[in-house]
């Protein structure tokens, strides 16, 4: 099961896509898989959508991998077809036009790191385990597994996903597979401090940013320069960096007078001199 909740901000909207059955650890059965792919898609074509927040029900995991029930009675045919909504899933998030944060708050195996991998951000609770077993079940990682090299360099990479091993969140933070590590209990407040820190940003340029990031990725260097070019100056086309540089000049120049204003300490009076 899926659950979507919209909250209106100062600034646009939130979205906050749950993945929920946490009996199970949230795990991607193909209906799930099918429903979540569908949740991002149309949440994304909110014009007023600011950012999305992935997350899994409960306090045991975000998601605890494939379903096994399901992954023991493919062939190779239906093999093909699962691990194609496992892509189509992660690949909603990677085409999602807003920032898409992973808020993890347990479990995070297989197919659910590949999905976290694939989110603009991700802040973990520091009871948080991460790992790729699928090569202990006779299978190699695939799809969007190839995200991680990009994240965590080549060597980390090919541990996780060549020893079937998982690492903790504290681990997880040092190699930069999460931005953010923090105790349960204040999880969401780290998330959304994150929201506000993206809310603050125009909402063009946020857009423009991740399609620049994601070009940078996956672009050829020369190409990735000259296509930021291009949002650089489609950017002005609006009017809104010179409003946004206008007013942050002009806080600053009243920033600086109060400064200096109350950097001078007033003479106290002392009467007239005899």
């Amino acid at each position: 099961m899926i659950r979507t909740a919209l909250e209106t901000r100062a600034g646009g909207a939130v979205a906050r896509i749950t993945i929920d059955n946490p009996a199970k650890l949230n795990i991607f059965s193909p209906s799930t898989l099918k429903d979540f792919s569908q949740a991002v898609k149309e949440t994304s074509s909110n014009p007023n959508l600011r950012a999305i927040v992935v997350t899994g029900a409960g306090d045991k995991a975000f998601v605890g991998g494939a379903d096994l029930e399901t992954l023991g009675s493919l062939d190779p045919i239906s093999a093909r077809e699962f691990i194609g909504l496992i892509h189509a899933a992660c690949a909603a998030v990677r085409d999602c036009p807003v920032p898409v944060i992973a808020r993890v708050n347990g479990w995070c195996l297989g197919a659910g790191l590949e999905l976290a991998a694939c989110c603009d951000l991700r802040i973990a609770a520091d009871s948080a385990v991460f790992g790729m077993p699928e090569v202990r079940l006779g299978i190699p990682s695939v799809v969007e597994a190839a995200v991680l090299p990009r994240l965590i360099g080549a060597g980390r990479s090919r541990w996780l996903v060549m020893t079937g091993e998982t690492i903790g969140a504290a681990e997880a933070l040092v190699w930069g597979l999460v931005e953010k590590m923090i105790s349960p209990e204040h999880l969401d407040l780290a998330v959304n401090e994150a929201l506000d820190a993206i809310i603050a940003g125009e909402p063009e340029a946020i857009r423009a940013q991740k399609r620049l990031c994601r070009r940078g990725e996956e672009a050829p260097l020369t190409e990735s320069i000259a296509k930021s070019i291009d949002e650089f100056a489609r950017s002005y086309e609006s009017g809104e960096p010179n409003r946004r540089v206008a007013a942050f000049r002009a806080a600053r120049k009243k920033q600086g007078q109060t400064t200096i204003s109350s950097s001078v300490t007033p003479v106290p009076a002392t009467g007239r001199k005899s």
